[in-house]
């Protein structure tokens, strides 16, 4: 019973260590949006891989405890980074193809 609970506690820490958000691609409302909704939705999308490429950095602190005293944290952090940045990408791409089908500027 102790390991089990070592275990789970290790993969909750593992996984607090993975900071970036990653959003959704598609969200419910993607199409009702305005022009304007949408511009401001990419430039919301394309912040959040900015920000997720930060995390990246080792000079965070997260990332500096994770190299000094779990290895495993700074690997999923990386992993986290990867999969928000593509999630990003894919999040804005989606959205310029709903802006060309509303014709917007």
């Amino acid at each position: 019973m102790k390991s089990i609970t070592i275990l789970i506690m290790s993969l909750l820490l593992l996984q607090s260590c993975a900071t970036p958000t990653v959003v959704n691609v598609v969200g419910p409302n993607d199409s009702k949006m305005t022009c304007s909704q949408l511009d401001t939705e990419i430039a919301m999308a394309n912040k959040y891989a900015e920000d997720a490429k930060k995390e990246k950095n080792l000079g965070t602190g997260t990332n500096m405890a994770a190299l000094l005293f779990w290895l495993p944290g700074l690997w999923a952090t990386n992993v986290n980074v990867k999969e928000a940045v593509d999630a990003a990408n894919r999040r804005a791409e989606h959205l310029s193809r709903v802006k060309a089908q509303k014709n917007c500027p």
